[in-house]
């Protein structure tokens, strides 16, 4: 039974049933097996607990929004 697992943040009931049946079908596609034999695991992590370049993902979307923000505001 082919599984699938993803991590990543903080993902609201939505987008984790969304992305459960994008994932089964995607692979059910390409692999051709069908979508009842997979299994989706999602882990979600903290922001905190995990990073890029030298920040953690938190510190990261901060400074993205504060950049958009100064984006806006100076059209």
């Amino acid at each position: 039974m082919p599984y699938i697992t993803i991590e990543s943040g903080k993902l609201t009931d939505a987008q984790k049933e969304r992305l459960i049946k994008k994932l089964t079908d995607t692979a059910s596609e390409i692999m051709e097996v069908p979508k009842e034999f997979f299994s989706v695991t999602i882990k979600e992590l903290p922001d905190k607990n995990f990073g890029i370049g030298g920040k953690t993902i938190d510190r990261v979307k901060e400074e993205y929004m504060e950049a958009r923000k100064f984006i806006t505001e100076n059209k």
